[in-house]
């Protein structure tokens, strides 16, 4: 055990005066304490020199402090492991340990110095004290983890200042809508628009809403040849975009970029109690987010929405430095990514061809979970009888032009361009019967590829005809449904024995050991409950809905996603500027390279997959 006044010419320490000590109070977990628990800790931390080699604390030993490094290198390590595989952890610059020592009594493990450091030391009794009187403090040891991860966005680059001003709610820009009686004129609505200084009004007609825009009377006084007498509810659109009151601004964004729109309708129970205009959500954000979506939409040709694309890792960049929460960026992103798809497709598809079929995308761009580009992976569905000569050489051409866009080709072929994945209905219900009759794990996984599929362009009514064959074959078979889960037992949950990560040269595989077991996990019960959503939160949502699993579990699966789509991202972009770097190579994530507060995070989010891999096992009566 170290004390602050062991003497520096013995090998082990040495005191600083108190007062001289200079914590940073900014940083997490300390910024958390009111201004009372600052003073306390400031009078009376101390610290202490620590030689190279200085055990710390030892495995069964009780502390007397908590220690915050300073500077130098300190590793947790496990006593009871074979020495290639006993580290466990490095605290480095402004990590802190011993917490859990004082919480439950004695240390689990041992600490040592590697490099020679100077550490803070709390009392441990003040810390104690400190926890019982300030409630956030002792929550940021004690949180679950989907409260931990938003401290894992708000410790990005200003995160903290500018996820607030992303994350303004609806209510705080939308404004008064604008009504018209419904037996209003074209000359009503145009005196309303002018008065209001508004481009859109919004009319009642038989218990349904409906939007009117400048752009309407434009077009039913010039083609329609109408005059300012005549009734405008014929010029009226019902089917809105709507968002709810109480909704993140940047859901509404994604939902104008998702839906090709300018605007959206604030509703609640049927009434309309505002709009959100384009240039409102524009006025409230900062990041270049919008501009990128208007970009591809004003393309006109090719060699635009090339441009246009090429600049979605800048755009991604700037909305992790700004602190968004990754599910928001997930939705725009996915949104972005599907309308390059899209327009993609419009250039190269004729129209009276395009409403004749549905391009569909699969994998983490069915799911809505993307960030950065990966391979492709889509198929086509075609109207029955379908003649159509030019198919085989447009699907060649539109795999070629999304590699030029940024999305490489896929490595097990799952593209337009392979005739497997394209053809009508009774395709591809032929294709489900002779995979669920194979049963083998090639077969599964073209069914959970299935499972994701989510339309960009075309007949989207043929995407729900899909899955309503998929659910047909598939949801009621229980041996199917065992065989579908399955997978989720392939890898091994990187834990050792005694709950601490568990690595391979200090990485490990975090789509293996994290992502994958719990996205598939998820598209099981989905499959067997017949949810029609695709992105895992939703799919959680709905099965929480409807009583097929518990909310808490839900709470921890989507902070455990979220953990690992952070950290993947990161390496992600890190492996981006290494010439060369496979497109796996986000996968492993280097351990040691973490803080304290990441590997906490990312222990926690396995031991939740590894939690719900074992409810699996036993719904699905795997061997666990």
């Amino acid at each position: 055990m170290v004390y602050p006044a062991v003497l520096f010419d013995e090998g082990m320490g040495f005191r600083e005066d108190r007062g001289k000590v200079d914590l940073n109070f900014e940083q997490l977990p300390f910024s958390l304490l009111g201004e009372h628990g600052r003073e306390r800790l400031g009078q009376a931390v101390e610290m202490t020199f620590l030689a190279a080699g200085t055990v710390i604390l030892d495995a069964g030993d009780a502390t007397d402090y908590v220690y915050v490094v300073h500077k130098g290198v300190v590793v947790e390590l496990d006593p009871h492991a074979p020495e290639a595989s006993a580290r466990i952890a490095v605290y480095t610059d402004d990590d802190l340990f011993g917490a859990i020592t004082v919480f439950n009594g004695t240390s689990r493990y041992r600490f040592k110095v590697e490099e020679e450091a100077l550490c803070y030391l709390i009392p441990a009794e003040l810390f104690q004290s400190l926890c019982n009187e300030e409630p956030e403090f002792a929550d940021y040891f004690q949180a679950r983890l989907a409260a931990k991860s938003q401290l894992l966005a708000e410790r990005r680059e200003g995160g903290v200042t500018l996820a607030g001003f992303m994350l303004a709610r609806v209510s705080e820009c939308m404004r008064e809508p604008v009504l018209l009686p419904a037996d209003g004129t074209i000359g009503d609505a145009a005196t309303e628009l002018t008065r209001h200084g508004v481009d859109s009004l919004l009319l009642e007609a038989h218990g349904r809403v409906g939007v009117i825009t400048k752009t309407d009377l434009l077009r039913g006084l010039v083609e329609e040849e109408l005059t300012p007498r005549s009734p405008v509810l014929g010029l009226a659109s019902f089917s809105l975009v709507t968002v709810d009151l109480d909704e993140f601004l940047f859901a509404a964004l994604v939902r104008m970029t998702r839906h090709q729109v300018t605007r959206v309708v604030v509703m609640a129970q049927g009434r309309a109690l505002g709009v959100v205009e384009l240039p409102d959500v524009l006025s409230f954000f900062s990041s270049r987010s919008y501009v990128v979506g208007l970009e591809v939409e004003r393309a006109e040709d090719m060699d635009a929405l090339v441009l246009a694309s090429a600049r979605l890792p800048e755009l991604v960049r700037a909305l992790m430095a700004q602190g968004v929460r990754m599910r928001f960026a997930m939705e725009l992103m996915a949104a972005l990514n599907g309308r390059i798809i899209a327009r993609a497709f419009e250039f190269l598809v004729p129209q009276t061809r395009a409403t004749q079929c549905c391009l569909m995308v699969f994998g983490s761009e069915g799911r809505g979970e993307q960030i950065l580009k990966t391979d492709q992976d889509n198929g086509l569905i075609l109207e029955e009888e379908l003649n159509w000569p030019e198919l085989r050489e447009l699907s060649r051409a539109f795999t070629d032009t999304l590699v030029r866009l940024g999305y490489p080709r896929c490595p097990g072929g799952i593209m337009v361009s392979n005739p497997e994945w394209v053809g009508t209905l009774a395709d591809w219900r032929r294709r489900i019967r002779r995979w669920v009759g194979q049963g083998d794990d090639a077969a599964m996984m073209r069914l959970a590829i299935l499972a994701d599929a989510h339309p960009v362009a075309g007949q989207v009514r043929l995407v729900e005809r899909l899955r309503d064959l998929l659910f047909e074959h598939c949801s009621h078979d229980e041996i199917l449904l065992s065989q579908f889960a399955r997978p989720i037992l392939h890898f091994a949950t990187p834990l050792t024995l005694f709950g601490t990560l568990k690595t391979r040269d200090r990485t490990l595989d975090i789509k293996k050991g994290g992502v994958f077991p719990l996205v598939h996990g998820v598209r099981a019960l989905s499959l067997r409950y017949r949810i029609r959503e695709t992105n895992t939160l939703a799919r959680l949502t709905r099965l929480v809905d409807a009583g097929h699993l518990e909310a808490e579990m839900a709470d921890d699966l989507g902070g455990a996603l979220s953990v690992f789509s952070e950290l993947r991202l990161r390496q992600q972009m890190r492996s981006m500027s290494e010439p060369g770097a496979a497109l796996d190579s986000g996968n492993q994530v280097n351990v040691a390279g973490l803080s304290s507060l990441e590997r906490d995070m990312l222990r926690d989010a396995l031991h939740v997959v590894n939690d719900f891999k074992k409810s699996l096992s036993r719904r699905f009566h795997l061997e666990y």
